[in-house]
């Protein structure tokens, strides 16, 4: 759980301040220069924080520093590894209590094509919503700002590298003083700012794929390849698109899509029961047929952000293949049989070492080098 009456009422504050209104979503961004492929469509952008280049420059400061936490000890940065596909490569992270989250870091790259961002809360569909949890959420307690906002806004007033980067990407807040310029309003807004900009769209599978170039990727990738979007396995329903996921949104769809599944990871009381402690969207939506669904992840970089599955519980790509979805979902080998309300794709298969070699390299071709090293994404502080 990580909401709470606090929190509930910082977030309906900064909804007021704001304005945000997500089902007025629009091509704010259609102006900035997304540096995208030709075939990537642009990402949506919220009406009311078009995107400019001095505030993703201020949000790249807010992502790295660790003042945004109560003792010092971590940033944004802390949980998401530009190195590791903006993961942190734990199983779950801890935050300045030693508290740790009860779910698996998610990855950021192409975060802006998410029409929901976290693993099973299906009402978060905001960045600039979503970072008030780590910073002022308390169950967990991720950055532990909570009731602290005036000694952050201490720290950041008190640095001139902060009075230029705030005045330059929020020139207008800048002429109506201090607390309008230094607010969750503008700080949250950078933030989403520079997530949008983490864009990987350079592996050698697009290449491949997308640049007229056969060499990009082995052969064992193009037969992984066939695997992957073939019947027997059935990868591509849930993992395909330009973001290999079923959950998308960008500028060329009428709406966005949702996808949330049931794998049959668990299978606690053999009718399909999850930990108590990560239901899946049960939780919000109070459906039975709910439980154990999570949201579907990008493959992206996948290669680089293990451990993987909501809560981090499978330590390798190798792993999920065979122990997991090769046998109709983990919670199969627990208890005996299936998890009866498990997605009507995961039916199982057979897989020698050849395709699970073949299919890893696919998979491993879907990693964007260039993405996880660009100076762009990364910590500008000395």
């Amino acid at each position: 759980m990580m909401n709470s009456t606090w929190l509930t009422k910082v977030v309906a504050n900064v909804l007021l301040v704001s304005g945000l209104a997500f089902s007025q979503a629009t091509l704010a961004g259609a102006t900035f220069d997304w540096q995208l492929p030709n075939w990537v469509p642009e990402p949506v952008v919220p009406a009311d924080n078009p995107m400019s280049a001095e505030k993703v420059e201020l949000g790249r400061h807010l992502f790295y520093d660790i003042r945004l936490s109560s003792d010092g000890s971590m940033s944004c940065a802390t949980c998401h590894v530009q190195a590791l596909g903006f993961t942190d490569g734990r199983t779950t992270s801890p935050g300045v209590t030693g508290e740790l989250a009860t779910r698996n870091a998610m990855a950021l790259g192409n975060v802006a094509y998410l029409p929901v961002l976290t693993w099973m809360n299906p009402q978060l569909t905001s960045l600039e919503i979503q970072a008030l949890i780590p910073l002022f959420g308390e169950h967990p307690v991720e950055m532990g700002m909570a009731g602290r906002e005036n000694e952050l806004w201490s720290r950041l007033k008190s640095d001139q590298t902060y009075v230029g980067l705030f005045t330059a990407a929020f020139p207008e807040e800048a002429t109506q003083g201090e607390e309008q310029l230094y607010s969750l309003s503008t700080l949250t807004k950078a933030i989403a700012a520079f997530q949008r900009t983490l864009l990987s769209f350079n592996s050698p599978y697009d290449r491949y794929k997308y640049g007229n170039d056969p060499t990009a990727i082995s052969d064992s990738a193009k037969r992984g390849e066939t695997l992957f979007f073939g019947h027997k396995m059935e990868c591509y329903h849930c993992h395909g698109g330009l973001n290999f996921t079923d959950s998308v949104v960008h500028k060329r769809m009428p709406f966005p899509e949702l996808g949330f599944h049931n794998t049959g990871l668990y299978n606690e009381n053999e009718q399909g029961a999850y930990p108590s402690e990560n239901p899946g969207i049960v939780e919000f939506t109070g459906e039975p047929r709910d439980q154990g669904k999570f949201r579907t992840p990008s493959l992206r970089n996948v290669a680089v952000t293990g451990p993987y599955m909501h809560d981090g519980s499978v330590d390798t790509l190798e792993d999920v293949i065979r122990s997991h979805y090769a046998v109709k979902g983990r919670g199969a080998t627990t208890r005996g049989k299936p998890n009866p309300l498990r997605s009507e794709l995961i039916i199982g298969f057979t897989i020698d070492d050849g395709e699970l070699n073949d299919l890893i390299a696919f998979l491993q071709a879907l990693t964007d080098e260039q993405f996880l090293t660009d100076d762009r994404f990364s910590n500008p502080w000395p």
